[in-house]
């Protein structure tokens, strides 16, 4: 997997949104119950506990999102001690839970610092262009949009999963798949992992294309979603997603400057001519 770290694609306004996306994951990641020991590697059964009752009240759930079903036994967040030791007390849900305002929820929430960081590398590099071009009020509207078709899209495919499925993963993919549509020729600088990191710069169409081909190819194997798994299916979902809503904008879009010299280490650098 190539790692991304900048495009050469400049930008006419301040992206507000993604910075103000790229914040509020951040902050609800900070103050998610449990997730501090876990990052630590001392994580107690009672942070756990806690985590897995948070994630079942906040995050989109597949059976829920298909089939209206909701839990009568959900995580109360406490500890007990039963026939087989020590474990999670369940109980009836204390709260009234909404499928589709999980899935809001759910977007803003994450399983780890991986996730989190691959997640808003992502959205920095590649969002501050596509909310440039559509505008900060249609690319908040069409970031919720995708995220919201890759979550129902994954649920379809795994519609009895009881899995929470959370992350921006399907909504940043939405970004990404705009990005391809509008600005195939940008040049993104990547690290490539070879003995070394190689940078690169490549065309975006080849790094993007890259990263939807490797998602198709891990999807063929059976995806599903929580801490710790990846739901392949919701990215594809949602970067088709993107393409679709941000295709009537291609027409309009200018072109990125072309950068000139090689496309490779340190002599990518544009050439000057004297």
């Amino acid at each position: 997997m190539v790692i991304p770290v900048h495009d050469v694609n400049p930008v006419s306004r301040t992206p507000w949104v993604t910075h103000a996306l790229i914040a509020a994951n951040v902050l609800v990641f900070l103050l998610m119950p449990g997730l501090s020991g876990s990052v630590a590697g001392d994580s107690n059964l009672a942070q756990l506990c806690h985590l897995q009752a948070f994630l079942d009240h906040y995050a989109a759930v597949p059976q829920e999102l298909i089939h209206h079903q909701l839990p009568r036994l959900v995580p109360t967040g406490d500890v007990g001690v039963g026939a087989r030791g020590a474990g999670c007390v369940v109980g009836p849900p204390t709260y009234d839970k909404s499928p589709p305002l999980s899935v809001l929820t759910a977007m803003f929430l994450h399983g780890g610092w991986l996730h989190l960081l691959g997640n808003m590398l992502f959205l920095l590099i590649f969002g501050n262009n596509v909310e440039d071009r559509m505008g900060h009020v249609r690319y908040a509207l069409f970031y919720v949009a995708c995220g919201y078709a890759a979550s129902y899209g994954f649920a379809l495919f795994n519609a009895d999963s009881a899995d929470p499925l959370i992350g921006a993963s399907g909504a940043i993919a939405g970004v990404l798949g705009a990005y391809l549509v509008l600005y195939p020729k940008a040049r993104v600088w990547v690290l490539v992992p070879f003995l070394v990191f190689l940078p690169l710069r490549l065309p975006a169409w080849l790094v993007l294309g890259f990263w939807f081909v490797l998602q198709a190819v891990y999807s063929s194997g059976e995806g599903v979603s929580g801490v710790g798994t990846v739901a392949y299916a919701a990215h594809i979902v949602g970067f088709l997603a993107g393409m679709l809503l941000a295709w009537p904008l291609k027409p309009g879009t200018p072109p990125p400057p072309e950068p000139r010299g090689l496309l490779f280490g340190r002599r990518a650098r544009p050439r000057h001519t004297w």
